[in-house]
């Protein structure tokens, strides 16, 4: 049977529609894993980072090891292997396999998001941190999470970390504060303190809640900073010149400013690549990334080049009031597959995964994004949210989904874009600069 989840073989055209083995993981095996991994990467740490496995989430990892003195040098560093951190790479991550999820937008993608989740290349085999924990522990623990699981995280650090140890929290933003208020009680009844750091469009009630309950939380300007950047100024360390290059560099995706070359290369690089390897390879060469590295990238890009060939292929435009909305279905990179449907005319893009969720994309013209993903169970930026519509009641939905390519997914989405559009048409609101 394994044979029918292993879509490693399969020509792209078909192997973009359908969902990686991950997504197949039962969540008891999963949150078993989960529960080996969290409690050996916290022996003996000093602190824990619970945060997306993106670029941005990835870089705060960073800048909080650098901080701590928590010092590993990478083989590739000192000549002693030729590529061979590369090896780690597994099947699609558990999480941006089963969904890219709400906060997809946070990801650094485009104009924000998470997001969610991640802006960075949606292919198919992306590293698995579930299975790939990391060689020796660290003094600062590194933990991924996502924005629909973040409660998950902290929970685990409540039940295996040492008394004392030092919490962050970053590039994560819940929706509620419901979501999180039992774990970070938990939480506070070992951990000596919790530093939460982020640049994602806050609702101020959780804010307040979060930092009514003792959470020393930091939220930037979404419009302008990444969460690095926040990490970078809000703790108290003199950081190195390229750790505020590495944080610069990390922005231009993550907003997807798009003016730095080697954006592009850190996003793709933290998708792809196992998250540990990742932190330990920027803390090490910065935003330049080593040979070794560039030579894997460019191997992975040829497929996901056919993968957004594929979908932007798919596209399909809709008159929704004065805006043209594509809409297109896939496994694939959602940032450039949103820019092709742009350069078809498109002033918002609508990417359905396979495992059910979906990225928005805007442009100047169409800045709601986050708007439209709140309607259908998610979030994010006004040019990049993502969500996964509650409508996936057991695998017969799941089946229908893939065989009609997001038929259902699509009509719900393309109505949250309807009901924002008349409502800002009734408020006298535009989205004109």
């Amino acid at each position: 049977m394994d044979e029918l989840f292993d879509t490693s073989d399969l020509d792209p055209a078909r192997r973009s529609l359908l969902p990686g083995a991950g997504f197949f993981l039962p969540d008891t095996v999963e949150e078993g894993l989960q529960e080996e991994r969290t409690a050996a990467a916290l022996e003996g740490a000093e602190a824990a980072v619970v945060a997306d496995p993106d670029a941005d989430g990835l870089a705060c990892v960073a800048l909080i090891r650098e901080a701590y003195d928590d010092v590993r040098r990478v083989p590739e560093a000192d000549g002693e292997a030729d590529g061979a951190g590369v090896e780690n790479v597994g099947d699609e991550t558990v999480e941006a396999a089963k969904a890219d999820e709400a906060t997809d937008a946070a990801d650094a993608d485009a104009g924000a998001e998470t997001d969610e989740a991640a802006g960075a290349a949606e292919l198919v085999d992306a590293a698995d941190p579930v299975d790939a924990p990391e060689p020796t522990p660290h003094r600062v623990a590194l933990l991924p999470a996502s924005p629909h699981n973040v409660e998950d995280a902290i929970e685990r650090v409540a039940e295996h970390a040492e008394p004392g140890i030092d919490l962050f929290v970053c590039d994560l933003a819940p929706d509620r504060y419901e979501y999180v208020e039992d774990e970070l009680a938990a939480a506070f009844e070992v951990v000596s303190s919790v530093r939460w750091y982020d640049h994602h469009q806050w609702d101020a009630d959780v804010a307040a809640a979060l930092r009514e309950a003792g959470v020393d939380l930091v939220v930037g300007d979404s419009d302008e900073e990444c969460s690095a950047d926040v990490v970078y100024r809000s703790m108290a360390y003199d950081f190195e010149e390229a750790y505020r290059e590495l944080a610069a560099v990390t922005r231009d995706h993550d907003l997807w400013l798009r003016e730095d070359p080697r954006s592009d290369d850190l996003a793709d690089y933290a998708y792809w690549g196992d998250p540990a390897e990742y932190v330990e390879v920027v803390r090490e060469y910065g935003a330049d990334l080593p040979d070794w590295v560039v030579a894997f990238l460019a191997e992975r890009r040829v497929e996901k080049e056919r993968l957004i060939e594929h979908a932007v292929m798919r596209a399909e435009y809709h008159e929704v009031g004065p805006y043209t909305v594509g809409v297109t279905y896939g496994r694939c990179s959602q940032n450039e597959v949103a820019e092709g449907m742009r350069e078809a005319g498109a002033d918002a893009s609508v990417i359905v995964k396979p495992a059910g969720s979906a990225s928005i994309r805007g442009t100047d013209a169409f800045q709601r994004c986050h708007e439209v993903a709140g309607r259908v169970e998610g979030g994010g930026h006004p040019k990049a949210a993502g969500c996964k519509p509650d409508i996936y009641d057991d695998m017969l939905d799941y089946a229908n989904h893939w065989t009609t390519r997001g038929a259902v997914t699509k009509r719900v989405i393309l109505a949250a874009f309807e009901a924002v559009v008349e409502e800002a048409s009734e408020s006298g609101e535009s989205d004109a600069e």
